[in-house]
C-alpha cells in the first residue's frame, strides 16, 4: 500500500506541474489560479493534520498566485513523500484525529484521508482545466494517470 500511495502522490506531483505551467501560459486566469491554489492548501492542511507539518495554511482558498506553484507543489510533495516513506504496513489504517479550520473534530482513517487528498487533486484540476478552456485554452495537457504511468 505505501508503494500505491507513493506512486500516486508522485503523479500528482506530475499533474500539478503541467495544469500550473498551462495557467502560466495562459496568463494566470483568475478561476484555474484560485482553483489550484485552493487544491494546494488542502494539500497541506491534510498534510498537517497527518503530521506536524508547520506551515499549514489557515484557510482553504488562499489568495495565492501562480507564480507560487512551483514551490508550493515542491513543499506539499515533498513533506507528503517524506511522510509516506516514514510509514510502515500498519499504519495506514491508524485513525488520525483531527479539526476542522471551523475546529469541528473529526476521525478517519490514514487509507482514507490519503484516498481525499489525491481524488480532491484530481476533482480541482479538471476544474481548473475547465475554465482554462473557458479563458481560450484550446489544448489541456494530458495528466490521466495513465499517461503518468506510461
Amino acid at each position: 500500500m505505501k508503494d500505491h500511495f507513493i506512486n500516486l502522490f508522485k503523479y500528482d506531483r506530475f499533474a500539478n506541474e503541467l495544469i500550473a505551467e498551462t495557467i502560466i501560459k495562459a496568463n494566470n486566469p483568475e478561476k484555474p489560479v484560485k482553483l489550484m491554489a485552493h487544491l494546494f492548501a488542502a494539500q497541506q492542511i491534510w498534510l498537517g493534520r497527518c503530521t506536524d507539518f508547520p506551515d499549514a495554511p489557515r484557510t482553504t482558498w488562499p489568495d495565492w498566485q501562480a507564480d507560487t506553484f512551483a514551490s508550493l507543489i515542491e513543499t506539499s510533495n515533498t513533506g507528503w513523500l517524506h511522510y509516506l516513506e516514514g510509514l510502515e504496513a500498519g499504519d495506514f489504517n491508524k485513525i488520525i484525529s483531527y479539526k476542522t479550520l471551523k475546529g469541528d473534530p473529526y476521525e478517519n482513517k490514514l487509507v482514507d484521508i490519503l484516498s481525499h487528498v489525491i481524488n480532491h487533486g484530481t476533482h480541482h484540476r479538471a476544474q481548473a482545466g475547465q475554465q482554462l478552456i473557458a479563458a481560450g485554452i484550446e489544448t489541456l495537457p494530458p495528466t490521466d494517470y495513465i499517461i503518468f504511468v506510461r
